[in-house]
């Protein structure tokens, strides 16, 4: 058995394979892909910070329902106001409207305002600590203290994300169990929570081994991996684990829309940007039209700007155009060549054992 496979990770975990799949919020994760990844040795992760308590005991009654294995769910903390932002109607207005001429391009009524943006963190908490899942993983911060004591308590594995070796120092401090170290390669969001995103702007094989030398909790390394030669390179550099999102966000089995799964493979991964313009958070995806147009433009707080930009993206999915949405998108996307997640997986480990084995 190649000693690669073997960490803390991967024993903590109960893992055949010390590889995570990135948890994709926004309905881009499945219940398919999470089975299909923790079925092939893995963790599969389910984005759930979308999801109402109801849907959180749903999706994890349905992913038991196809794997007996460990897997994981995560969390946004709540930011300032996220939670619940206080916006008056004329707000809503003014923030709707500067998108009014891209709907009305697609032919789709102006949205109303909801009566919430999101749902409500705590209620999504009491859930997971029903469900629980092996893990609880966390982005843009470290959960309060009595959240990582229950979990504790009812034997769920904790885990944040840092995108500096101070953000790895707090979450440590915190008590959470393990950490992903995040490169600004990576696509989706930057998870910064102690400074301004734009900031932190630090690739992974730079922070990891900071990282790895700062704490001594687990840390698993994500950002710009695809393949067995990304493994390799960040468990040599001091990584437990590896966390994958982009080459798992374009299987088939992801909950990714057809549009955007053909993008990941076409030479437009090849230009991806740092953004607020889609959620009002800084995150990375495929330069396209909306992109180009929000340079310079106001943007709505998240998540306001990504409730928005969520009705956008439907209309223009029905549309079946591609430069008026989102399309999440790592560093790494022209590195991809594999369309489902239990072949993905299996490449992921032959290429592996083929250098480290």
């Amino acid at each position: 058995m190649a000693g690669w496979k073997h960490s803390t990770v991967s024993q903590r975990l109960g893992l055949r394979l010390p590889i995570v799949q990135g948890p994709f919020g926004g309905g881009l994760s499945s219940v398919a892909l999470v089975a299909a990844v923790s079925e092939a040795g893995g963790l599969g992760s389910f984005g759930a910070h979308h999801l109402d308590g109801d849907g959180i005991l749903r999706v994890s009654a349905d992913i038991r329902a196809q794997t007996a294995k460990p897997f994981a769910l995560n969390l946004w903390v709540p930011f300032e106001d996220s939670d619940d932002p206080q916006l008056s109607a004329a707000e809503f207005t003014t923030h709707r409207d500067r998108l009014a001429p891209y709907f009305k391009e697609l032919g789709a009524d102006l949205p109303a305002q909801p009566a919430r943006f999101m749902p409500r963190y705590a209620e999504q908490v009491e859930a997971i600590w029903q469900a629980r899942p092996a893990v609880l993983s966390f982005v843009f911060g470290a959960p309060a203290p009595e959240v990582v004591d229950r979990c504790r308590e009812l034997g769920i594995v904790t885990i944040g994300a840092a995108t500096t070796v101070d953000e790895a120092i707090a979450l440590e401090a915190a008590g959470l169990d393990m950490l992903v170290a995040t490169g600004f390669e990576a696509g989706g969001h930057r998870v910064a929570f102690l400074q301004q995103p734009e900031r932190g702007l630090t690739g992974l094989f730079a922070l990891l081994p900071q990282v790895r030398d700062a704490v001594r909790i687990p840390v698993i390394a994500a950002g710009g991996i695809a393949d067995g030669r990304g493994i390799a390179a960040a468990r040599l550099l001091g990584a437990d684990a590896v966390q994958i999102g982009t080459a798992f966000l374009a299987c088939e089995e992801s909950g990714t829309h057809a549009l955007h799964r053909e993008a990941l493979f076409s030479p437009a991964a090849r230009h991806t940007e740092l953004t607020r313009a889609f959620s009002g958070r800084l995150a990375r995806g495929i330069r396209n039209r909306f992109v180009e147009e929000s340079r310079g433009q106001a943007v709505a707080p998240y998540p306001v700007q990504n409730w928005l930009t969520g009705q956008l993206k439907k209309a223009a999915q029905a549309a079946g155009r591609t430069d008026l949405g989102s399309l999440w998108c790592g560093q790494a996307a022209p590195l991809l060549k594999v369309r489902h997640a239990t072949a993905l997986m299996q490449q992921l480990e032959q290429e592996t054992d083929a250098l480290l084995g």
